[in-house]
């Protein structure tokens, strides 16, 4: 068993945390208070070839593996949450979405650009009735000749005002719920489709969370992701991808919880001697350090197994139920280190509080992921196979 990254994801790691440490958390610092999108980080990411780390060239993106969507994913959140959380959305749930279900034209068409960062994609799944009992979503696609009308409404959107692309998933047959849902690529320009942004949110406010709005909204028949009645499936296949970019965000999280009270614990001193020398304030950072190191693991074991085709939905469940917890308890753990220093904006130790709370409700809150990981171990959930499944990394096909 060998845990050694490669001399290619090394050098990945070390350019992804350079970026995220000269570019992004400067930036941050900056735009937090404002509640601003920091737009420009988008075309310096996509020359990384951040947008499309692991897309084939073929396709426009960088050609890098699976594991190095989870390294690009650590570095960004170490940094911000909202920066992470673009890659998730645009990449994962996304542009891995077409690899994986579109026809070649639409990769041609919608991937290309995407991987590229010419164009940037959204996920529309979430609506306001509707969150984790997907089946419940009420947006209609009715087939008129050629053209589907898209009439329904989208809440807690990621890039729901940046956003060119969106994925976005409605019911062409009703009666049969989520076997009824299709999943279709809308253009911002098509006929019929709205977006705003959503304020006074308790954390990640530099990343632009809204609505979408549709109302008969013109999509060609041929935007069809996948076959129809196919959606569900699509979903959670794309929500896989994302739930590791989110398991991977919250150990970038905990990195930086770890890092700077360590840091703290040396340079702060009372009664005499550093804080660091205090078992209490021990006890906060080995509990910090271990939660790392475990997320760090977990999070190994899911990149290995999409590198490897094979399937990992109850591992990847684990993995983000298990570090966004352990995100949300160490940032805690670190606010505490700082004393009122860690409830200051001072320091970034209350915006990683903040903002790790919001990993622990999207993509699938706790709680459902726990009713996953009990149907998984008594039995009552087996995987089957998909129609089409992500496709395992061949450095030969992606470079």
């Amino acid at each position: 068993m060998d845990f050694s990254l490669t001399e290619e994801h090394q050098m990945l790691k070390k350019a992804a945390r350079d970026f995220a440490a000269e570019r992004v958390r400067p930036l941050i610092r900056e735009y937090d208070p404002l509640h601003k999108f920091p737009r420009e980080l988008l075309p310096e990411m996509a020359e990384m070839g951040l947008l499309g780390v692991c897309i084939p060239v073929k396709y426009g993106g960088a050609g890098f593996d699976y594991i190095s969507l989870g390294i690009v994913s650590e570095a960004m959140e170490w940094a911000d949450a909202s920066v992470r959380e673009t890659i998730a959305v645009h990449t994962a749930l996304n542009s891995l979405g077409i690899f994986q279900w579109g026809t070649e034209a639409q990769k041609q068409k919608y991937l290309v650009p995407q991987a590229k960062g010419e164009k940037i994609g959204c996920f529309g799944l979430t609506e306001p009735d509707a969150g984790s009992d997907v089946a419940a979503l009420n947006t209609r696609a009715k087939k008129v000749g050629d053209t589907y009308l898209l009439t329904g409404e989208k809440m807690w959107i990621t890039l729901a005002d940046i956003a060119d692309h969106f994925l976005v998933f409605a019911k062409t047959d009703p009666e049969k719920r989520h076997r009824g849902i299709s999943a279709f690529i809308v253009e911002r320009d098509f006929p019929g489709i709205q977006t705003g942004t959503i304020e006074g949110k308790m954390g990640v406010w530099t990343s632009n969370t809204g609505w979408i709005r549709m109302d008969d909204c013109e999509v060609p028949a041929e935007n069809m992701l996948g076959e129809p009645g196919e959606g569900f499936k699509i979903a959670m296949s794309c929500l896989d991808n994302a739930r590791f970019t989110v398991a991977a965000g919250a150990v970038g999280i905990m990195r930086a919880c770890l890092e700077a009270s360590v840091a703290y614990a040396h340079q702060r001193e009372t009664f005499g001697k550093p804080i660091a020398q205090y078992q209490l304030v021990q006890q906060l950072i080995a509990n910090i350090s271990q939660r790392h190191d475990i997320g760090e693991l977990l999070v190994q074991k899911v990149g290995w197994m999409k590198n490897m085709g094979i399937r990992n939905t109850r591992e990847t469940s684990l993995a983000k139920t298990y570090c966004t917890e352990a995100a949300f308890a160490s940032a805690s753990d670190a606010v505490q280190v700082h004393g009122a220093y860690g409830y200051s904006s001072e320091y970034d130790m209350e915006r990683h509080l903040r903002n790790s709370k919001a990993a622990v409700i999207y993509e699938g809150t706790t709680q459902i992921h726990q009713l996953l990981q009990a149907q998984y171990a008594l039995g009552f959930k087996v995987d089957k196979p998909l129609r089409r499944e992500l496709p395992p990394y061949d450095a030969e096909v992606w470079g």
